[in-house]
């Protein structure tokens, strides 16, 4: 580590040489303009378009269309975003970019304001916390070879999300929805700037009585708050060298009445909105808080250092229904769901209603708490009269950890309700922590010459995973019986891309880069390691504007992940699954059929991903199967299609979002999917309308799956799970 330390020390040292030895002689009104903003990737649709890799972003004119608090919705408008859904309002998303593992977005580098979000990224990369997407400004998807500036998941890609930024100007939002399920939104914000200070505050709840009836009832839904603040100091306009300060807070909570237990088949056919009655203790409580610090320096017209030093802290307790004992030992959930017949006693504890004996059911209180905390710079050094050449590098050095401090109550069943009969001891569970030490560091240098734009790229991941195991005899964490683990990673990631521009109609752009993803703290798992390629292709043609990628990703070793929201055991241990490729095709068109119209438009979006996956070699696993060579990886739809058409006047808008996504396998296999290891297509329409009474006032609507088609979204972890039903609500917007 002291190694590591010296290499961390050398390079900041570096930084701000460079800095000093820099003229600094232009006063901020002579620079040119370029804009950087530290909280985003690439911060424009502009930039987007002119990547030498494949990404999109959403900007807040385009999330606030449909004013989606369901992230799930929002990202299915991108092509290359695969989803397992879960629980019908995007409270924990499972998001897979270019066929990787879905299972709580846990390998995909998931960033807010440019800074890793994730609760413990490299020891424990499950998102059981995600930010709000309601308030989100805009989101950044970035797949392909420029990818490796963002780390540590570099296989599928990064999607950072842009939180509310502080206004030029006094500015005030506010939002009020009220729908069925007793659902309500309330959102505040206000911020302004003056010469040298800004500032931003805003408050979020959003909540919900739920969807599902619980038998016995109840509350199925969730109640969230967010509350966030922002302030900035900046030098004078006329100052020597233009510095600036950002002081980012933001804190959330939660009660989420959420479960694992899902329903039989013939139970789901019957009713898709029921839940078990064993599920009625069922829910989890979470709490989050973030600072974050950052610091921006121009010292010259080509220079600029950003660092951010961050902090984030989140604990949660899911507690949950985890088995049945009915005198023929603890059967799992998914067992029980999968067969209830040969289950028949233990499907009867959970879903009957009538009295057992005490102890029958084991409700487990996964209580953990995370932390990640680290600091990162990066310089970005503009060369050339015209800016054609850029060079980007960047340090990050990060600590995180995972603390599992469980336990299990167990209940019986007495006049249809549950009751608790002989509580536990906390820590006589999974008691264990893991945590990780690593630094990342990065050079990306983009270069242009006439019609060409290169971006070779390098990512440095130094990583020292760690577990300590106190064991459930040891809940007072002694030591009596310890046991530990250690495993260590250093490996460099290359990547290059290219952007070829024909004409101002059409480019060509590609690029081939290492995929990469840490092991966890086993030390017999390999690191997971891919070689990825891309080929596309972007145009605008009689205002059809379009892109169309073709990628492949090569897997040496594929990593599972032991979750259980998986349906695996839970131990969140990752295994290798060895050689599996993946390939597919992305596409997008746009086209305003109204462009030469000055006060109507009617744009159409048509989005569509194809995605084939292929096991490469044979093993078994309890969240896989039985795999063959030729087998298709489970929970990845082939197909996906999404259209979003609107007509917008000066005084309204009305959108539609059309969605079909294909079956699904649960288990991995290859010829027809048999239908207990299926989940079936889906098309789902949303409306929204917005009438603008005048410039501070409007009016809205939303209506999620209009038609109301009952399906099915996953029957992970266990049991078929429903998505949202019909869906409306009515607000009002006030701003100044």
């Amino acid at each position: 580590m002291k190694n590591r330390f010296s290499l961390l020390f050398l390079v900041l040292a570096s930084l701000y040489g460079t800095a000093q030895q820099t003229t600094q002689q232009d006063s901020i009104n002579n620079l040119r303009t370029i804009k950087l903003r530290s909280n985003s990737l690439f911060g424009s649709k502009f930039e987007a378009q002119n990547r030498t890799g494949s990404s999109y972003f959403l900007s807040s004119e385009d999330l606030a269309k449909f004013q989606y608090t369901d992230v799930n919705r929002a990202l299915l408008t991108v092509p290359g975003v695969n989803i397992t859904e879960e629980d019908g309002f995007g409270l924990r998303p499972n998001i897979s970019l270019r066929g990787t593992q879905a299972e709580r977005s846990a390998k995909i580098t998931l960033m807010e304001d440019g800074v890793l979000i994730a609760p413990a990224p490299y020891s424990a990369p499950a998102a059981y916390y995600f930010p709000n997407v309601a308030r989100m400004e805009a989101i950044e998807v970035l797949k392909g070879s420029s990818q490796v500036q963002y780390g540590p998941f570099t296989t599928g890609g990064a999607i950072n999300f842009v939180s509310t930024t502080i206004p030029n100007e006094l500015k005030g939002f506010a939002r009020m929805n009220i729908g069925n399920y007793n659902s309500k939104q309330t959102q505040l914000k206000v911020g302004d700037s003056g010469e040298q200070l800004g500032y931003a505050v805003e408050y979020l709840n959003f909540n919900s009585d739920g969807f599902k009836s619980l038998d016995g009832g109840g509350n199925t839904g969730f109640d969230r708050n967010d509350y966030s603040a922002k302030i900035r100091y900046s030098t004078k306009a006329d100052a020597h060298v233009f510095q600036s300060v950002t002081l980012k807070l933001q804190y959330s909570e939660g009660l989420d009445n959420e479960t694992y237990l899902g329903l039989t088949q013939s139970d789901f056919d019957t009713d898709p909105y029921r839940r078990y009655l064993g599920s009625a203790a069922d829910n989890i409580t979470t709490e989050h808080d973030q600072i974050q610090l950052t610091h921006l320096i121009q010292p010259a017209k080509n220079l600029f250092i950003t660092t951010t030093a961050y902090s984030n802290n989140f604990a949660r307790n899911w507690y949950k229904l985890d088995y049945v004992n009915t005198g023929n030992g603890n059967v799992g959930l998914a067992s029980i769901l999968r067969d209830p017949v040969s289950n028949q006693n233990e499907y009867l504890a959970i879903s009957s209603g009538a009295d057992t004996a005490e102890d029958v059911l084991g409700v487990k209180a996964n209580n953990r708490n995370y932390y990640g905390r680290g600091i990162q710079s990066k310089a970005n050094i503009f060369f050339g009269t015209t800016n054609s050449s850029e060079l980007e590098v960047g340090l990050r050095y990060h600590k995180d950890q995972e603390d599992r401090f469980q336990y299990v109550d167990l209940y019986g069943v007495e006049n249809n309700q549950l009751i608790i009969t002989s509580p536990g001891t906390p820590g006589t569970d999974a008691n264990r922590i893991s945590e990780a030490t690593a630094i990342a560091a990065h050079a990306l240098y983009k270069f242009k010459t006439g019609n060409l734009t290169l971006t070779p790229g390098l990512r440095y991941e130094s990583i020292e995973l760690t577990r300590d195991n106190y064991g459930s005899a040891d809940p007072e964490r002694t030591g009596i019986n310890l046991s530990s683990r250690e495993n260590t990673i250093d490996v460099f990631i290359p990547g290059i891309g290219a952007n070829y521009r024909f004409n101002n109609s059409i480019s060509l752009f590609g690029g081939v880069h290492k995929g990469f993803s840490p092991p966890g703290s086993a030390p017999d798992v390999d690191q997971e390691e891919s070689v990825n390629y891309e080929l596309g292709s972007r145009f605008n043609i009689a205002g059809i504007r379009g892109e169309s990628t073709l990628f492949f990703n090569d897997y040496s070793n594929l990593l599972g992940s032991d979750l259980a929201a998986a349906g695996g055991g839970g131990t969140t241990d990752q295994f290798n699954a060895g050689a599996a490729n993946v390939a597919g095709l992305e596409f997008a068109l746009t086209y305003d059929f109204l462009e030469m119209s000055d006060n109507w438009s009617l744009p159409v979006s048509v989005n569509y991903t194809f995605t084939d996956t292929e096991f490469r070699n044979a093993f078994d696993s309890d969240v896989y199967g039985e795999v063959e060579i030729g087998d298709e990886i489970p929970y990845i739809a082939k197909n996906q299609f999404n259209v979003l058409a609107g007509v917008s006047h000066d005084t309204f808008d009305i959108n539609l979002n059309a969605r079909f996504v294909g079956a699904m396998r649960t288990v991995a296999g290859q010829g027809t999917i048999p239908a207990t290891e299926k989940v079936d297509s889906n098309f789902v329409l949303d409306l929204s309308g917005r009438y603008h009474v005048n410039d501070h006032l409007s009016l809205t609507a939303n209506i999620i799956n209009a038609l109301d088609n009952e399906y099915a979204v996953s029957r992970q972890p266990a049991g078929l799970r429903p998505g949202h039903p019909f869906g409306i609500n009515a607000g009002i917007i006030a701003q100044f």
